[in-house]
C-alpha cells in the first residue's frame, strides 16, 4: 500500500529519525509485546488481562494536529465505538515524557478524551516510553490490531490520508475497520502493514 507524499509526512518522517529513539522492530505476525501501564484512573491494564480477544493499540498525543483531525471530527471516536460494540477491547496509549510542553496529567487526558467523544477500554500512560519503544510506536496516531491468540496481524496508519485536513476522511480508507472486519470474521488482514502517519511521539531521552 502506497501513501500519496506530502511535505508534512516528509517533514515528519525526518523528525523522528533524527529524534534518536531506540524503538524496537516488531512485525506482523509476531507475538504482541506483553505489557502493562497505569490507565488514567489509576487502574493497572496488562495486555494479558484481555487474553482470548481483539485488541486495537492507539497511540494519541492531544498536542498533535493529526489526532486532533481524527477526534474533532468524530472519525477515531466512531471507529472506537464500532469496534468495542464487537466486543474488541481498545486501548489508547499516551507515551508523551512529563517534560513535554504538550504533556497532559492523567486527570486532563481523561477530560480530553471525555469532551471529544472518545470511548477507548481504557487511556494508559507510558510516560516513560516502555509500551511505544516496546512496539515501536512511532507516531500519533500509531494503530496496531492484536488477535485472540496474541498475534500482530495490523501495524500502521489509522486511514490511508496522511494529512491533517478532515476534509480528507470522507475519502480515506480506515485500515483498522478493515483489519478489524477481516480478523473478527477469522480472516487473514489483507492490508496488514502500512506506512504510519502523524506527529513523532514524545519520548522521554
Amino acid at each position: 500500500m502506497k501513501f500519496r507524499a506530502s511535505a508534512s509526512a516528509a517533514t515528519l518522517a525526518a523528525a523522528f529519525v533524527s529524534s534518536g529513539a531506540a524503538l524496537a522492530a516488531v512485525s506482523v505476525g509476531q507475538a504482541a509485546p506483553a505489557f502493562s501501564a497505569t490507565d488514567t484512573s489509576g487502574r493497572t491494564v496488562s495486555l494479558a488481562d484481555y487474553k482470548g480477544k481483539h485488541v486495537v493499540l492507539e497511540w494519541v498525543n492531544p498536542g498533535c494536529p493529526f489526532v486532533r483531525k481524527h477526534y474533532e471530527s468524530a472519525n477515531m471516536p466512531a471507529t472506537q465505538k464500532a469496534a468495542t460494540a464487537q466486543g474488541v477491547v481498545w486501548l489508547a496509549v499516551n507515551s508523551t515524557h512529563t517534560g513535554a510542553s504538550d504533556y497532559m496529567a492523567p486527570a486532563a487526558l481523561a477530560g480530553w478524551m471525555k469532551d471529544k467523544g472518545g470511548a477507548p477500554t481504557a487511556t494508559l500512560m507510558d510516560p516513560d516510553g516502555k509500551v511505544g519503544r516496546a512496539y515501536g510506536a512511532r507516531t500519533t496516531p500509531h494503530m496496531y490490531v492484536i488477535d485472540p491468540q496474541g498475534k500482530l496481524v495490523y501495524a500502521g496508519a489509522i486511514d490511508s490520508k496522511p494529512t491533517a485536513n478532515p476534509a480528507d476522511i470522507k475519502t480515506a480508507t480506515n485500515h483498522v475497520n478493515a483489519a478489524l472486519a477481516e480478523t473478527l470474521a477469522g480472516k487473514p488482514v489483507t492490508v496488514a502493514q502500512t506506512q504510519a502517519y502523524g506527529c513523532t511521539v514524545k519520548y522521554s531521552d
